[in-house]
């Protein structure tokens, strides 16, 4: 620049009666090129390209020396390099601010929407390796945290609400490579891996709720213990709209964690409901061994203490069909009752003995409404804990649930809710899985399904049990068959 502008003042000395040029302005910055796309600056290079051969022709008629016109060309050249990179400038900065604002625009995006993303915080939160050979080195460096817990509940600072809020996209519409995860051959949304998303967001939402910003890594291990239900408000879920996952914390106790979350699919233009979920996480220790105490909550207005009291409601629910379980007490009157007058109607009066039974018409025998299946846990479907993902098994549970519901009813089933999926134990790396689906009760168009999930270890011989299932399907049939046994006459007074 310092060379140029010399030159310029030379041209001027050696020449004094030419016509004079205007003192050479300093660049034009490049952000100014940009901001001005509307391009008044285009035309000036032309224009004075033009004033420059005016120059050089009236040189070339006059007596103008030849060390003017020579730095007239070199002016020239000069401008037309200057003006050339100032442009090139320009449209790199143009081009530079835009795929920054768009890679901006994308990383909050995928921040909130992609699912993968709630994974790899929850990695982040827990320090768990993404690689299957360093999860020893990543758990042995977890039991150091067990310093952090605290010792009681009344030590940790309360929890609003809307600390624990968070939005999940899953952008189905806008991304159609991640389709083919979520396909099914029906061209609808598989719900198993929606049940495997809604797992890994209810677990990332307890923990924005323990939350501790004074501490790189959290010292909880934070797992689900009971689906206790997901109703379907609309049966169907189109593969190519985006849906929005959306939940928070509603209930806490001293050690485990309520979380309800709703899932909606954009569509014509609105976000419209699909279905409302409830899941039951505990808190254990970083070695997942013990229970740990977690943050209590504090109920913000009036809406808030409601669904906090409607977490106690459910709370109160779920212990109370704990108790009622066949495993600990005995049957209610009402269902002996039931299981009696079932025995009656599969009874042969010709023979009246237990080794001939009678099935009535449009009926099925319980045994033969059974499917059953076997998974293999390898490393790929492990959680940040090293075990296999509560929402892998519940995948697999619900594929199986919905086979046997599609050749129970002889079409293609819909889901109607998810009831106590509860999760007795955890299951390891390396074992055999062993599920167990049954048909165990239909009503009108509905069926209900059981799955059972046990682990078989194949050189004690034990089997375990781990998960329970229970699905409800709709069919587009009139299902007239009670499969409980048989079904139920219409005049008998067994409701």
């Amino acid at each position: 620049m310092v060379r140029v502008g010399k030159s310029v003042q030379n041209l001027s000395a050696v020449c004094s009666d030419c016509i004079l040029i205007p003192p050479l302005p300093p660049p034009v910055p490049s952000f100014l090129l940009f901001l001005s796309s509307s391009s008044p600056l285009l035309p000036l290079p032309l224009l004075f390209f033009l004033l420059l051969l005016l120059l050089l022709k009236q040189r070339q008629t006059s007596s103008c020396s030849s060390q003017c016109l020579h730095f007239t060309l070199r002016f020239t050249v000069w401008f037309f390099l200057h003006f050339s990179l100032s442009l090139s400038l320009s449209l790199s900065l143009s081009l530079s601010v835009s795929l920054s604002l768009s890679l901006s625009h994308t990383h909050t995006k995928s921040d909130a929407s992609c699912v993968s993303a709630v994974r790899n915080r929850l990695r982040e939160i827990v320090g768990a390796s993404t690689n299957w050979s360093d999860h020893q080195q990543a758990m042995t460096e977890r039991v150091s945290l067990s310093s952090m817990l605290a010792r009681s509940q009344q030590d940790l600072p309360s929890r609003r609400m809307k600390d624990s809020y968070l939005e999940v996209f899953l952008p189905l519409g806008s991304e159609p490579q991640l389709r083919e995860k979520y396909l099914t051959f029906h061209n609808t949304v598989r719900f198993g891996r929606i049940l495997e998303d809604l797992d890994s967001l209810a677990v990332l939402i307890s923990y924005s709720h323990t939350y501790n910003p004074d501490l790189k890594r959290s010292p909880l291990s934070i797992v689900t213990a009971l689906v206790d239900k997901i109703d379907m408000r609309h049966h169907v879920i189109y593969p190519d709209c985006d849906i929005k996952f959306s939940g928070h914390v509603t209930w806490v106790g001293k050690t485990s964690i309520e979380a309800k979350m709703h899932m909606s699919q954009f569509r014509d233009g609105v976000f419209s409901p699909v279905l409302d979920a409830t899941f039951v996480m505990v808190a254990r220790d970083p070695e997942n061994k013990r229970a740990a105490f977690v943050n209590p909550i504090q109920p913000d207005g009036p809406d808030e203490e409601k669904i906090l009291q409607e977490g106690e409601a459910n709370k109160s629910r779920r212990v109370d069909l704990s108790t009622a379980s066949l495993l600990k007490v005995a049957p209610t009157d009402e269902e002996r009752k039931l299981i009696h007058s079932l025995f009656l109607h599969t009874l042969d009066s010709n023979t009246v003995s237990f080794r001939s039974r009678v099935l009535p018409p449009s009926s099925v025998w319980m045994e033969d409404a059974k499917l059953k299946g076997l998974e293999i846990c390898h490393p790929q479907e492990r959680n940040i804990f090293n075990r296999i993902f509560g929402g892998f098994l519940m995948r697999k549970a619900y594929e199986l649930g919905w086979a046997n519901a599609s050749s129970y009813g002889g079409c293609r089933p819909k889901l109607v809710a998810v009831d106590d999926i509860l999760f007795q134990k955890p299951v390891e790396i390396g074992s055999l899985l062993m599920l167990s689906s049954q048909v165990c009760y239909t009503q009108d168009h509905y069926i209900q399904v059981r799955v059972h999930s046990e682990v078989f270890d194949p050189l004690t011989r034990q089997h375990n049990t781990t998960n329970v299932f229970h699905f409800t399907f709709s069919s587009d049939h009139i299902m007239t068959i009670a499969i409980l046994i048989i079904k139920l006459q219409s005049n008998s007074n067994i409701n």
